[in-house]
């Protein structure tokens, strides 16, 4: 989606993925925008008067100005705020969760090229600091990753191609990935429909939905187990 800027100012939001120190004073930032990934170059970021530090925080949605030269990596050359999230700080397990969330970004962008990276970031910071579950949180991240990824899980066929039926109970086949009827299996209808609202709906507009606890920690399972074998 980046193209084409070379000698030109992009203006954007963004929250920094990964930082790597560069240099005595400078910092590489790997940034997820509403038209992709970039990485940018903040000059002098390091040291203890810079005026671009407290943008380029972190947990932080900031308006970017970065100019692009011959190189493929931008130069930040102006930042400002607009949103911190540190209360997410103050938890270890949220900050876990955070972590993950980045890093898969991260590296989803650089194999699959898709706008809504940053929509998914924002949602998840934003039903963190509004403590929401982090089940259902790292649920919906990953249906989603997926979907965004083009590997949207199947939730309307089983592994043969078959549709999925409200009478019977699947297992998750990592080999297909993909449900497959099991007599055992622990998926059905309610984990289904569970699954397909987190694919038709927001993140905040999950979090209203009522869910019976053992449903959400099966579905939570399940999106753990397919996201080891997409990851």
């Amino acid at each position: 989606m980046l193209t084409n800027l070379q000698n030109k100012d992009l203006k954007t939001e963004g929250f920094v993925l990964r930082r790597t120190n560069y240099g005595e004073a400078d910092r590489i930032l790997n940034i997820i925008t509403p038209v992709g990934k970039i990485s940018a170059m903040a000059r002098g970021v390091r040291k203890e008067k810079s005026k671009l530090a407290g943008g380029v925080e972190m947990l932080t949605r900031s308006n970017y100005v970065i100019h692009f030269g011959k190189s493929e990596i931008g130069v930040v050359t102006s930042v400002k705020m607009v949103r911190y999230f540190g209360e997410l700080l103050k938890d270890y397990d949220t900050m876990e969760l955070v972590g993950m969330i980045l890093k898969k970004i991260n590296w989803a962008a650089d194999s699959v090229d898709n706008a809504e990276y940053f929509s998914i970031v924002e949602q998840c910071l934003e039903a963190l600091e509004a403590k929401a579950k982090h089940e259902l949180v790292e649920a919906w991240f990953v249906l989603n990753l997926r979907r965004a990824m083009g590997e949207q899980m199947n939730l309307y066929r089983d592994a043969e191609g078959a549709k999925l039926s409200a009478e019977e109970y699947y297992a998750w086949d990592g080999t297909e990935r993909a449900l497959r009827v099991h007599k055992t299996g622990e998926y059905g209808v309610n984990e289904i429909k569970l699954m397909r609202l987190m694919l038709a709906m927001n993140l905040g507009a999950i979090q209203r939905v009522k869910v019976d606890e053992a449903t959400m920690r099966k579905v939570c399972g399940l999106c753990k187990i397919s996201n080891a074998n997409m990851l």
